[in-house]
């Protein structure tokens, strides 16, 4: 599993996200699940499982979680 760091303009760490083969996994600075992206469906999803748009949108999400803190 792959970890990739999500970081703002300064360069603080925003969230992470970890590629697990056929999912990719959004997760926040203190590694609270956001969301999901699934490559074979191409939708993203929420926490909930709602889905949220076509493509992948988790760093979106990753940023939206920053901006409620």
């Amino acid at each position: 599993m792959a970890r990739e760091e999500v970081k703002d303009f300064y360069g603080r760490i925003l969230g992470y996200l970890e590629d697990d083969g056929d999912v990719i996994v959004a997760r926040d600075f203190y590694l609270r699940i956001l969301g999901r992206y699934s490559k074979s469906t191409d939708i993203t999803s929420d926490f909930y499982g709602r889905m949220i748009c076509r493509g992948n949108g988790l760093t979106g999400l990753t940023m939206q979680a920053q901006e409620k803190e």
